[in-house]
């Protein structure tokens, strides 16, 4: 008899909040479709995982399906094989992608990586080095630079609970920034409204003289691509650090 697939994520993260779609997740994909005989668990992971590579999914759900794969007997050497495979029909950025999250699962060989090190490997953006506005930061971030052409793009990587000061994109006309999140999760906060939770994909767009803060979760590594909005007369006013007390309120 083979091992019973017992899942409860559905209901401990959305019991609450979407019961019908957690009894879906937990008693029937999980409990009936992965319990089903005809094809083995460890044939069930792989194909997971090609599906979620060929749609592009690289965040948390993926990362736990490899690390399923491994726990149901799929080896380094296979999971090399079968993402290289996948990704002659899916696309070599997914295939990048897949292997950044896969070299931080099967990763036994590879000692003495921090986490900064682990984080980039589920990210496709450097991470980059120590920010040099780090004193209008609260915790540990780091800047890359992506483009300094046309567009100017920067990555911005914030350490778990890391976050900028409440600041102002100050502009005559124009100006402003965007934000997309592309890796953990992180808060966008606009002065006097509520936390807005920021997670890879997020779209942000701060208009020009609006105060706000943004950084990582409490328990997660988090990073955006920063655009700088063209405009007249733009400068940037760096305010006070968002106290302990209002990052808290965010849970």
């Amino acid at each position: 008899m083979n091992e019973k697939i017992v899942q409860t994520a559905g209901r401990d993260q959305l019991g609450e909040f979407a019961p019908c779609f957690a009894h879906l997740n937990d008693d029937v994909l999980f409990g009936e479709v992965w319990n089903e005989q005809a094809i083995d668990v460890k044939t069930k992971c792989i194909i997971t995982v090609v599906s979620l590579m060929a749609s592009g999914i690289t965040d948390s759900s993926l990362l736990y399906h490899l690390q399923n794969a491994r726990a149901h007997g799929v080896t380094k050497e296979e999971i090399a094989a079968i993402i290289t495979h996948a990704t002659m029909y899916v696309g070599w950025p997914k295939g990048w992608a897949v292997f950044r999250l896969a070299k931080e699962v099967w990763n036994d060989t590879v000692t003495g990586m921090t986490d900064k090190d682990r984080y980039q490997n589920t990210i496709f953006f450097p991470v980059g080095e120590p920010n040099p506005y780090g004193e209008y930061f609260k915790g540990q971030s780091y800047l890359a630079p992506i483009s300094t052409e046309q567009v100017p793009v920067f990555n911005v990587t914030f350490e778990p609970a890391c976050r900028n000061n409440w600041h102002i994109h100050h502009a005559r006309s124009g100006g402003g920034q965007m934000l997309i999140c592309v890796g953990g999760r992180g808060y966008y906060q606009e002065w006097g409204k509520a936390a807005v939770e920021l997670v890879p994909g997020t779209v942000v767009n701060i208009p020009a003289n609006v105060k706000h803060w943004h950084g990582a979760a409490k328990d997660s590594w988090f990073s955006h691509l920063a655009f700088e909005i063209k405009g007249e007369e733009r400068s940037t006013e760096w305010c006070e650090a968002v106290s302990d007390e209002e990052y808290s309120n965010l849970w």
